[in-house]
């Protein structure tokens, strides 16, 4: 009887999950909070030239990490709606053991790979602020007066830095080549035509640093302008009429047990008008980061960078809805075509009975 008793008397003292949890989290919280405590007082103590150095090197090194941080938490919560929803994510998503193994690389591009590539569009500010830190460190540029120097190697009129941030748009640029090979569908063709508009963007504004003032103010930046205006332009259009399914409303709200997130948010028409009205004021702010010759103010490119991962976290939730959609038609139709054949078959059987 003591043996019997005593797993049950050992799980009534354990504490419950929710409160390990919140005990963890509060624990997380104290732990940072002393941290940053620590460090600001640490920095208030320093003179204001080496303070400047070392928030400038600070940021440099640690907004890169804190936005791919915030990448990554926005995808989970991107997850957790899928998951309360009826959306199959991990059909969507092709979640395989051999989707990235060498047996699947070579195969068509699957819409796993657009998806990842068009985030990576949004991130590349990110890896443009990793490829100077690494050039930094590479050249012992770090906690030095090169920091500030432009024109230093690893400088911000550095031609590594449009380089790097064309990068994720060829490689989408490239993708689109790709599915009009396999496909030879037009559209796609059209949407390489949507990335190519960012190459102007980025190499026009990076000419600011390498040709004369007076050449740059009367045609180089009107290219410039004119070039950032069809980019947004032509990426908002491109959102809201072929990545987005807004025909009706969002089922991703649409949660299999009540809440207050799908109470507030499933069948409002205000999600909607939010969603499109935010989408092309950030597609617009979006170029100032593209832009090398607009970098100078790293808390307002900061605050900008944010709001794009921001922006692609909403658009995520309505670019997996239209593929679901997708998917669910498909898989709706399969089967009436399979009866229309059956139909023929019953027909044809029953034409060569009544011949007999």
């Amino acid at each position: 009887m003591k043996s019997a008793s005593s797993p049950v008397h050992r799980a009534a003292i354990l504490p419950s999950p929710i409160f390990l949890w919140r005990f963890k989290v509060m624990l997380f919280l104290i732990w940072g909070i002393g941290c940053c405590k620590i460090g600001w007082e640490s920095v208030l103590r320093m003179g204001v030239d080496l303070r400047d150095l070392f928030l400038y090197e600070a940021f440099l090194y640690y907004n890169p990490l804190l936005l791919v941080t915030m990448m990554v938490w926005l995808w989970g919560v991107n997850l957790w709606v899928f998951s309360q929803g009826s959306a199959n994510y991990a059909k969507i998503f092709d979640l395989d053991q051999n989707h990235l193994t060498h047996h699947e690389i070579w195969k068509a591009i699957t819409f796993p790979d657009f998806f990842l590539a068009d985030i990576l569009t949004s991130m590349a500010k990110v890896f443009s602020d990793l490829e100077r830190s690494i050039c930094r460190m590479v050249h012992r540029q770090v906690a030095t007066i090169a920091w500030f120097e432009a024109d230093s190697v690893c400088g911000s009129h550095s031609i590594a830095i449009p380089l790097v941030l064309v990068f994720p748009y060829l490689c989408r640029l490239l993708q689109c080549l790709r599915q009009y090979k396999d496909t030879k569908e037009k559209t796609t063709l059209l949407n390489a035509l949507k990335y190519s508009t960012a190459v102007p963007v980025i190499f026009l504004s990076a000419l600011k640093y390498h040709v004369f003032p007076h050449k740059w103010s009367s045609v180089y930046r009107p290219l410039w302008l004119l070039s950032s205006v069809i980019n947004s332009l032509y990426s908002f259009y491109w959102d809201v009429t072929r990545d987005w399914d807004l025909s009706g409303f969002s089922r991703i709200f649409k949660f299999n047990k009540p809440s207050f997130f799908s109470n507030l948010l499933y069948g409002r028409q205000w999600i909607y008008f939010w969603v499109i009205g935010s989408n092309l004021i950030l597609r617009c702010t979006w170029t100032y980061k593209l832009s090398a010759h607009l970098r100078h103010n790293h808390l307002t490119v900061f605050a900008v960078a944010v709001l794009e991962m921001l922006r692609r976290f909403q658009w995520i939730f309505f670019r997996v809805e239209s593929e679901w959609n997708k998917i669910t038609k498909s898989s709706f139709q399969l089967p009436t075509s399979e009866m229309l054949k059956e139909d023929e078959k019953l027909k044809l059987l029953a034409s060569t009975n009544h011949d007999i």
